[in-house]
């Protein structure tokens, strides 16, 4: 996670319209629904690490009365702020955050994609049970994992009041003998009353096993699972959720 990625540092107030908060409410519904089936009932506590934008937190806060966010990209949070105005927002590394508090829910979205190393991963489970409360849960939500990472392209964006934004997206591998692969970006910038330009933006991501995932959340204290990722515009069976259920 050394890397510096452009979307979320001085292209920041552009991310809503990279991947808006309107179009997170089937994914964050599920991952509510995925914590009341293992705990038996909506968590009343939650925090976020690699919050992000605060997208999912715009959907599910309205169910769970605590709720804090985190990230490490100040301008993330600032720009979370602008939608989740109410929460609390924390700024720290997934892998080394420590609140002195706990929660029924820990949620980690695709932020934990950028983690590329097997310890980096221990870490995260680490920082998770330290934050979880007995009986509660953690969801842990990789883009890919090493079984289903395909190098594919992809393109999207929004239109915004007085600008709009168009991505290509591109994966590609990375070096050999690691779990990274990188996944480059070309954005176009249109703002009413300047010339169209276009940004370059290199993301290092990681595909690490399911195992090592499962064995991580074993080793921090964790009874894991796995579970398909269940949502409309993803194809049946490719992409998994992990979840560990803190004992009591």
């Amino acid at each position: 996670m050394s890397s510096r990625p452009r979307m979320y540092h001085e292209l920041a107030e552009w991310f809503h319209l990279i991947t808006a908060p309107e179009d997170y409410a089937e994914e964050a519904a599920y991952y509510l629904t995925l914590m009341r089936n293992i705990i038996g009932r909506s968590p009343a506590s939650l925090l976020e690490l690699g919050s992000g934008g605060g997208n999912n937190a715009s959907h599910y806060k309205a169910h769970i009365p605590d709720v804090v966010l985190s990230d490490r990209s100040e301008e993330m949070l600032a720009l979370s702020r602008t939608i989740n105005s109410e929460l609390e927002h924390i700024q720290g590394d997934m892998r080394t955050l420590r609140l002195a508090r706990r929660f029924e829910a820990v949620f980690v979205h695709d932020a934990c994609s950028y983690l590329t190393t097997e310890q980096d991963i221990r870490q995260l489970a680490a920082t998770a049970f330290e934050h979880c409360l007995p009986g509660g849960v953690a969801v842990f939500c990789p883009d890919h994992t090493a079984e289903n990472l395909v190098y594919e392209t992809d393109h999207g964006g929004h239109d915004g009041v007085g600008r709009a934004l168009r991505y290509l997206e591109w994966t590609t591998p990375g070096p050999p003998d690691t779990y990274e692969f990188a996944v480059d970006y070309a954005y176009v910038l249109h703002e009413d009353g300047h010339e169209p330009r276009v940004v370059l933006d290199r993301h290092v991501n990681g595909a690490v096993p399911r195992h090592t995932w499962l064995s991580a959340l074993t080793d921090a204290g964790f009874h894991p699972a796995a579970v398909p990722l269940v949502h409309s515009e993803v194809p049946e069976g490719y992409s998994e959720v992990f979840t560990g259920r803190r004992p009591v």
